[in-house]
Formats: structure tokens, sequence, C-alpha cells
């Protein structure tokens, strides 16, 4: 090879050398402006698809490990920025104290945050209370009848349209509901299935009910206005369902029995 040639070679790596560094610096600065990638996640006794648990040493769950194989990919670490719910996380999007989150999405929520690929598909029910002559949708929707779902989510929205005549109250936190229901002051409790058998165990006495009002969608999310932060993650969880990660992801965190619904 020619002095030239060899010149020329060298000019045109610096040259894409420098655009792969000035892209993946930028994706940084768009997906994690602190230097750190901040994930918000939600708690709850049962852990989950969504939901994540309280630890000795820190948090678990799947938003819990995505986010963090998230992280390593960008180089970064990972802070995890704790909600109630995922009302709560939603309504926190315009205020840039999260990057990235896992979370149940519907219309209202388009509107405040991009969605990327969806991971999970789960049916929503109710379970009732110990003691309750509730069999079923019809016998649980009469006057009278009050119905908690966590506050400000699309289990919430769903339980509301799909309740004509019980009253459907939200909560801010999984614990309360759960007291409450416990306590018998609420006649039953709006959720995803997989959550609610999950509580069944620990509450001798209540039922699932067999019936499903809506199919909760979850999905990765990035504040609006982020088009590289959108690009990296549906990326990331695209590659995720396919190469093992995201099923790995699931096992790990007690969900062997549950397959991966993208839609």
């Amino acid at each position: 090879m020619s002095l030239w040639h060899a010149l020329r070679a060298l000019a045109v790596l610096v040259v894409m050398t420098g655009v792969s560094v000035g892209h993946a610096d930028g994706l940084k600065n768009d997906i994690a402006p602190t230097g750190k990638l901040r994930v918000a996640i939600a708690i709850s006794p049962a852990g989950g698809a969504f939901w994540c648990t309280k630890t000795a040493d820190g948090y678990a769950g799947v938003p819990v490990d995505l986010g963090r194989a998230m992280a390593a990919q960008l180089g970064v670490s990972v802070e995890y920025v704790v909600h109630d719910n995922s009302g709560q996380i939603a309504e926190a999007a315009s205020t840039g104290t999260w990057d990235v989150s896992f979370l149940p999405k519907d219309k209202e929520r388009e509107s405040k945050m991009s969605f990327g690929p969806v991971y999970e598909v789960a049916d929503a029910t109710y379970i009732v209370k110990g003691g309750s002559t509730v069999k079923n949708f019809a016998t649980l929707d009469q006057a009278g009848t009050e119905v908690a779902a966590v506050n400000n989510t699309t289990t919430m929205r769903g339980a509301q349209a799909h309740l004509k005549k019980a009253t459907v109250t939200g909560y801010q936190t999984f614990e309360e509901i759960v007291w409450l229901l416990k306590a018998g002051e609420v006649e039953a409790f709006a959720l995803s299935r997989d959550q609610l058998n999950a509580l069944a165990k620990q509450l001798p006495g209540t039922r699932v009910l067999d019936e499903t009002f809506k199919k909760t969608i979850t999905a990765t999310a990035v504040p609006l206005n982020h088009p590289q932060s959108l690009a990296f993650v549906t990326k990331f969880m695209t590659d995720a369902t396919t190469n093992g990660v995201l099923r790995k992801t699931y096992d790990d965190n007690g969900l062997k029995e549950t397959p991966i619904r993208t839609q």
C-alpha cells in the first residue's frame, strides 16, 4: 500500500471513529444527562414484570435488572428513582427526574412520554375480600360496593370504565390497599391477574375472579422529545427479547412460568 493510500485510510478511520464517539456522547447526553441512568420504578410486595420489591440491599424486579443492563451497555452507572405507583412515574415524566422507565401504557400516558416495545400483556381483574359473596363481575358491579385501585393508573381507569354501579376509589400505595382489603374495608382490588394471584397466597380467604376486564400493556418508556433515547431503548428491548436477556430477567425474578407477551 502506498503512503498516500495509507494516509487516506487512516483519515477515513479517524472520521468514522469521531462520528461513532460523537454519537455515543450525544446518546449519553440525551438519555443520561446526569452521568447516571435514572430508572423510575414502583414498589409492591408482590413484584412482577412491572412492580419491583424493596430488598435488604436495594431493589429487585424485572425493571431493576433491565435498567442495570441498559446502564451497562451505555457505560454509565444506574440509579433507581422510587415511586409509589405508575401514575406517579407518569406525572414525573416532564420534570426531568428520571430517564427511563418500564410501565403500563394507555392513550393518556402517550401524551406524556414516548413508549418503546411492549414486553408484557397482562389480564386485569379483581380480587375480592375474604368472606365476600361476590362471584363474578355482575355481582361485583352493584351500587354501594367500593372497589380499590392504585391511583391514576391504567388499571384504575380501566376499572372505572368497566364498572357502571360500583365505586372505584384510588389509593396511593399497593400496601394501603392490601391493608384495606385484609380489614374488609373494601370489597375488591383491581389489578393484573399475576399480581392478584400472588396476593391471594398472602391473604387466605380472598379470591381472584375468573373474568378479565382489560389487557394491561407494559412497555419501556422515556420522556417526550428524546429521540436518541427512544431509539436506544427500542433496540435494547428488541435485542433483549430475541437474545434471551428478557427471558433470563423474568426467570431470575420468579417469573419462570410467565410467558413473554409482546402484543
